[in-house]
């Protein structure tokens, strides 16, 4: 599946649609997300969202999850 953002959306669906990608729970990546980037001083998480945010594409609307 290609990675692109998700309707399940927080704040920019990053979260979503990395979990959608993977078969996860959405809930679990983006607490597993704040936990590595709270935990982590080499882990640039607001940076690497940031970067996600611009870079991954947008679901098109009318093609089926």
């Amino acid at each position: 599946m290609k990675l692109e953002k998700s309707n399940d959306r927080v704040i920019a669906g990053i979260c979503g649609g990395i979990a959608e990608s993977l078969g996860w729970s959405a809930q679990r990546v983006r607490i597993a997300y704040l936990v590595v980037t709270v935990l982590c001083a080499a882990f640039p998480g607001i940076l690497l969202y940031l970067a996600l945010w611009f870079l991954m594409p947008a679901r098109d609307v009318n093609k089926a999850p």
